[in-house]
């Protein structure tokens, strides 16, 4: 798999303009809106807008593989960034090429604002005029183990048979990258927490908040954490820049799960029932056809968590990846995998029958 990375993330930290960008732009090509080259230009194009090529039609006998329904605006070049191989002499997004000391030196200096506070306080490394405290006899408890939850609050979940049969279907590649729904959860998946009892304090996985800032300018994006809401609240205001967390469309917390008044304050195992994100009316108008009548479903939507047991409905909606424990150093490129894997999922007409044929894995040999 080629690391299929955009340059112009990089670009928008070093010029310190987070607007939204056309992920797909790379030095050189033209707006599809206008006819201007912007290769030696210092202004930002136009960004032309999100779309789709989606249906929920795929049973139609006359399209490709039982697929139909996939005509290309007129004008749409797509997203074209996404083809362009990941070069170690110019790569088209540097910055996970970069040492993670250097990464971390160019957030600091380019992200002057309150959210990089949490990161300097919570310096693994203790200054040494800081008071260093030991842990309380609490917070060294060993946790409860996790139960399943009460019938009340939907029990354990299984696949529908109208799920199992879609993601049954054969792959079918479309013409071009299209707008998918990536729902990323947080605790383990892109940082960790040391201390259920300092809510404020995490270690964040390598690259997490450039591959979180990607999905949010190139896809439609759901945060969904089974922590509770103020939890959830601390780890998005680390992560997320103010402007890239006015784009994500909805926070999910614990509050979501329906669980019981009980099980909601015991550690039961929650499930992420994707049905009820689709279902969300807030959710489901973020879909870039929704006046049309397209929704999200199993054919767009990719799910980013450590756990596969919470992804027990859509089971070939899910990446799982490695679960986080708060190395720093942690091997692997994780994130900048995941995020060519996206990439890969978006040219896809059933995103469930794909990743159902080629789940993802992760490379021990891939390098930036």
């Amino acid at each position: 798999m080629q690391a299929r990375l955009n340059s112009v993330f990089v670009g928008r930290f070093l010029r310190s303009n987070t607007s939204r960008i056309h992920s797909g732009r790379l030095s050189g090509q033209r707006c599809i809106h206008d006819n201007r080259n912007y290769a030696d230009s210092n202004s930002n194009p136009p960004r032309p807008a999100k779309t789709t090529t989606d249906t929920i039609s795929i049973m139609s006998a006359g399209g490709s593989a039982g697929y139909a329904g996939y005509a290309l605006p007129t004008g749409y070049n797509g997203y074209t960034g996404y083809a362009s191989g990941f070069s170690q002499v110019q790569p088209n997004q540097p910055v996970y090429g970069l040492p993670l000391v250097s990464f971390t030196l160019l957030i600091l200096s380019f992200e002057c604002s309150a959210l990089i506070v949490p990161i300097i306080r919570n310096s693994p490394t203790p200054s040494p005029s800081r008071r260093v405290r030991s842990r309380s006899p609490k917070a060294n408890q060993a946790r409860d183990k996790i139960t399943q939850p009460s019938p009340e609050s939907g029990g354990v979940p299984d696949p529908t048979p109208e799920y199992l049969e879609v993601a049954s279907h054969p792959p079918f590649l479309l013409p071009q990258p299209r707008n998918i729904l990536v729902v990323v959860d947080l605790n383990g998946t892109l940082l960790h927490r040391p201390n259920r009892h300092n809510p404020t304090r995490f270690v964040e996985r390598p690259y997490a908040r450039s591959f979180l800032s990607y999905c949010v300018n190139t896809f439609t994006v759901v945060v969904w954490s089974s922590a509770r809401y103020q939890n959830v609240s601390n780890m998005c205001q680390q992560l997320l820049t103010p402007e890239d967390s006015a784009k994500v469309v909805a926070v999910w917390s614990r509050d979501n799960f329906g669980l019981s008044k009980n099980d909601f304050n015991q550690r039961v195992q929650c499930y992420k029932r994707l049905t009820a994100l689709w279902n969300d009316p807030v959710v489901a108008a973020s879909h870039p056809m929704a006046k049309s009548g397209e929704k999200w479903s199993q054919l767009n939507t990719v799910l980013v968590d450590d756990s596969m047991e919470k992804a027990r409905t859509e089971p070939f909606n899910l990446i799982q990846i490695p679960d986080f424990q708060g190395d720093a150093k942690e091997s692997g490129f994780v994130l900048p995998q995941v995020h060519d894997y996206l990439n890969e999922c978006s040219q896809q007409a059933n995103i469930s029958a794909y990743m159902k044929g080629q789940p993802f894995k992760i490379k021990p040999e891939f390098t930036l």
